[in-house]
């Protein structure tokens, strides 16, 4: 068993055995929020969005980590600033934390991205959040 005090130091054994020639990229670097570890399950999940496509507001109950495969995708949650995300860029989202804004940043192009989400219980990956009043 692989214990948290041990993973950075897995990962680094992990990424120095890459592949003499290959190039190691750390795009996104998040400390977690605790969880139980009794029953964690990982999820991939692939959003595809056409030209001037969007979301409705969510929230994810689990913490998210995100990647652009293509395109560029408007991001926004609760609490920052909205931006732009491109092909190469990630995100990190944190849990129940309210996504404001996901949409395809372009009228003309598709974009797409790869979103993981780790979770400790069962519970849905993706809730609709309701403007007050509704």
């Amino acid at each position: 068993m692989i214990s948290k005090f041990m993973l950075p130091a897995f990962l680094i054994a992990m990424l120095q055995a890459s592949p003499q020639g290959a190039a190691v990229r750390t795009p996104l670097t998040q400390a977690l929020p605790p969880l139980d570890g009794n029953h964690l399950k990982v999820t991939m999940v692939e959003v595809s969005y056409p030209p001037g496509g969007a979301s409705q507001p969510h929230s994810h109950p689990c913490p998210v980590v995100g990647y652009v495969t293509e395109g560029a995708i408007r991001f926004q949650v609760k609490g920052e600033p909205e931006r732009v995300l491109k092909a190469g860029d990630s995100f990190y989202e944190p849990p129940n934390g309210v996504h404001q804004v996901s949409a395809n940043a372009s009228p003309t192009e598709p974009a797409q991205l790869i979103a993981y989400m780790l979770c400790d219980h069962e519970t849905p990956l993706s809730l609709p959040v309701h403007k007050e009043g509704e």
